[in-house]
């Protein structure tokens, strides 16, 4: 009997020094104890599953801890809600399968999870050979974000670092108090849909610090999404920041609360953009600040589009219902690849009001710059080099 007693002590204490291994932390459920490969070539994905079982349902906070080497992983759900918080501390890098399934909706998810840090590490999507099925304009699928936070609350995540992503490489829907902090996002920039950062039906949303090169927007805004940070983030090639697109359906949740301060853009095709749908809306944007950012060659640095028709089916001759109102536009420096800099061609049927623009001072070829307005009502103040045409 006692001989038992001694075997089993020995045989946990055995464990708990597999599974909690030293790390920054306090204890750190290690994805290697639970059977994960670092080779880049064994599927992780089960046992990576296991290690979040344990970590979410530990009554302490406990960590989630990938060391270095390369992890494979199918498309995987990490699911809550759990116990406590946690941190997932990311030391290696997660490679995604070169296939794309027509199924496959996302790849790394956080799901229904209150209270976690994601930190530090790499992703890969190895999206190239999506990217080519969609250049080529063969029968694709959209392809999955590489990260997914989706129905979740106060999420900090510190210094990600993406590449190569099938679609956009972080994702947030449905979601409330998530901060982005530094990191970078890469894919080339012709890549198609790789947006940095996608935003919809979300609050409280920070993206602080983050450097983004893609072949899509830098960050993308869509429809339910409210109190919007993005500070000191350097964005090119790419898109641009877009709000949008909005208004694809009748009954949509409108857009506010978004303040866009200290952002680069360098080679960007836009600065800032709202785009809408040419057809009937209840949505909106209002509320929206741009300020204090700097233009490098970009092709329009501030442009509102309310006649977005990419497939000429079911809007043409049709006139946006997105509201556009209260946009402050202020001290805006740089240089614009076009002679017009900023572009405001809204509703017909319901024009934008409130637009305020001061201090921007934005040349082409060393000189001024021109604006170009439909259906708008608005001001300028302040010292200004692009032509007033409100």
């Amino acid at each position: 009997m006692e001989s038992k007693v001694i075997v089993g002590v020995v045989s946990l204490l055995l464990l708990l020094l597999v599974v909690f291994v030293p790390t920054p932390t306090l204890a750190a459920v290690n994805v290697v104890a639970f059977g994960a490969k670092p080779d880049g070539r064994t599927d992780a994905t089960k046992a990576f599953l296991r290690a979040w079982n344990v970590v979410c349902h530990s009554p302490k906070s406990i960590t989630f801890y990938i060391p270095k080497g390369r992890y494979l992983l199918r498309s995987i759900m990490f699911k809550g809600p759990c116990r406590n918080k946690i941190n997932f501390w990311n030391s290696g890098t997660l490679v995604a399968r070169l296939s794309y399934p027509k199924n496959e909706k996302t790849w790394i998810e956080f799901n229904r999870v209150h209270g976690l840090r994601i930190r530090g590490g790499h992703i890969d999507g190895r999206g190239r050979a999506l990217w080519a099925c969609k250049r080529a304009g063969r029968s694709c699928p959209f392809g999955p974000p590489s990260l997914t936070i989706g129905v979740s609350k106060n999420i900090k995540i510190v210094g990600l670092n993406s590449i190569h992503s099938k679609f956009f490489h972080l994702f947030i829907y449905r979601s409330q108090k998530v901060e982005v902090l530094g990191g970078t996002l890469i894919a080339p920039s012709l890549s198609p849909n790789t947006d940095g950062i996608h935003v919809q039906h979300s609050m409280d949303v920070k993206i602080i610090g983050t450097n983004i090169r893609s072949g899509d927007d830098c960050v993308s805004i869509g429809p339910g999404t409210r109190k919007v940070l993005i500070h000191g983030v350097f964005c090119g090639p790419g898109h641009g920041i877009s709000i949008g697109s909005l208004g694809h359906k009748l009954n949509e949740k409108g857009v506010q609360d978004v303040t866009i301060r200290k952002v680069t853009f360098r080679g960007t095709d836009n600065g800032l953009r709202i785009k809408t749908w040419g057809r009937p809306s209840r949505g909106y944007v209002k509320k929206v600040v741009f300020e204090d950012s700097k233009m490098i060659n970009v092709r329009y640095p501030i442009i509102i589009n309310q006649n977005y028709c990419p497939t000429k089916k079911g809007c043409p001759n049709k006139h946006s219902g997105v509201q556009i109102s209260d946009l402050k536009i202020q001290r805006i420096v740089g240089t614009s690849k076009t002679k017009v800099a900023a572009v405001f061609d809204c509703s017909a049927s319901n024009p934008c009001s409130g637009i305020r623009m001061g201090n921007v001072v934005l040349t082409y070829n060393r000189g001024p710059t021109l604006s170009s307005c439909k259906n708008v009502r608005g001001y300028t103040f302040g010292r200004n080099t692009i032509r007033n045409c409100f």
